[in-house]
C-alpha cells in the first residue's frame, strides 16, 4: 500500500488560483472523489493534501477548506502540507495559528515562482528557523538554477526538517542531467533533508516516456538520500500533464523491481509515516 504524500485538489468555486490560467490543462477543478477512484485502485491507502499555490488571501480559507474535505466519510486525506510567506512578517502569526492543528504537517512555500533571492533575504530565513521544534516540515520545491539558495537556506536551518520535492525537478524532457546529478548528490549530504520521489512524470516528454526514460532521475535520488530519507509523492492532478496517476504508479513499481520488500515499504509508506506522524 501506498501513502502519497504529495496530491492536490482543486476547487475553483471555493478558491482562487491565479496560475491556472497559465496551464489550460490543469485549469478546471479537480476533486477528491475523482483522485480517490483511481487512487484506490492504485493501492493508494491515505493522502497529505499539498497546498495548491492559491491567492494568497486564500490561504487559510485553502486549510479551512481541505479540513472539511478530509472530514468526509472514506477520505484519504490524513493531514496537509499549508501554504506559508516566509518572506512576510505574517509568518510567525500563521505558525501559531497552525502549529495547533494535529492535521497541519508542514509547509510549502513555491520559490520557482518568486525571485531567486526571496529565501535568502533575513527575514525569509529567520522565519524558517521558527519552524524548529514544532513538529512540521519544510517542502523545497525549486528548480535546479535555485538548488544554490536551497541549500543556502537548510544551512541556514539546520534544526528544520525540509522534504525536496521532485527530485528536485530535473528538465527529464531535455535529458539535462548536469548539474542536476551533482545537485541532488550535494544536497543529500544534509541529514534534514528527505528526498520526494514525485512530480517526474510532468518533466518527461508525455507522448514518448517509458521506465526507462524516468530511472537515472528516481535512482539517483534514491541512492542519494537513502531508503530512510525518501518519500513517494503523485502530484496529482499535475502527473495528468505526463500520463497520469496509474501510470506513475505503474512506472515506481517497475523501478523499484529488484528491491527489496524492507526498502520498498520505507519508500512507498513507511518514511513519510514516520516523518509526518501518520497513522
Amino acid at each position: 500500500m501506498i501513502v502519497d504524500t504529495h496530491l492536490h485538489l482543486i476547487d475553483k468555486t471555493a478558491l482562487r488560483y491565479p496560475w491556472l490560467a497559465g496551464v489550460p490543462a490543469l485549469d478546471r477543478d479537480f476533486s477528491q472523489e475523482e483522485y480517490a477512484l483511481e487512487a484506490r485502485r492504485a493501492g493508494i491507502e491515505a493522502a497529505l493534501f499539498m497546498e495548491v499555490d492559491v491567492d494568497a488571501a486564500d490561504i487559510a480559507a485553502e486549510l479551512a477548506y481541505v479540513e472539511g474535505l478530509a472530514k468526509a466519510p472514506g477520505s484519504l486525506v490524513r493531514g496537509a502540507i499549508v501554504s506559508c510567506r516566509p518572506e512576510e512578517a505574517g509568518f510567525a502569526a500563521w505558525l501559531e495559528t497552525v502549529r495547533k492543528s494535529a492535521f497541519v504537517k508542514g509547509f510549502r512555500r513555491v520559490l520557482h515562482v518568486v525571485p531567486d533571492d526571496v529565501c535568502e533575504r533575513p527575514l525569509f530565513r529567520e522565519n524558517v528557523r521558527r519552524i524548529a521544534g514544532s513538529g512540521l516540515t519544510f517542502d523545497l520545491c525549486v528548480l535546479p538554477r535555485q538548488m544554490k539558495q536551497a541549500m543556502a537556506l537548510v544551512d541556514a536551518a539546520p534544526d528544520v526538517r525540509f522534504v525536496l520535492d521532485h527530485c528536485g525537478v530535473p528538465d527529464i524532457k531535455g535529458d539535462a542531467r548536469h548539474p542536476w546529478k551533482e545537485q541532488i548528490a550535494e544536497m543529500a549530504k544534509r541529514p534534514n533533508v528527505a528526498g520526494k520521489i514525485s512530480g517526474v512524470v510532468a518533466y518527461a516528454d508525455p507522448g514518448t516516456w517509458t521506465v526507462e526514460t524516468l530511472r537515472p532521475y528516481v535512482e539517483h535520488t534514491i541512492e542519494s538520500f537513502g531508503w530512510d530519507r525518501v518519500v513517494w509523492g503523485s502530484d496529482w492532478p499535475v502527473c495528468t500533464l505526463g500520463g497520469g496517476l496509474l501510470g506513475w504508479v505503474a512506472a515506481t513499481h517497475a523501478l523499484l523491481e529488484g528491491t527489496s520488500e524492507t526498502e520498498r515499504t520505507k519508500l512507498l509508506s513507511g518514511n513519510a509515516k514516520r516523518l509526518w506522524r501518520l497513522k
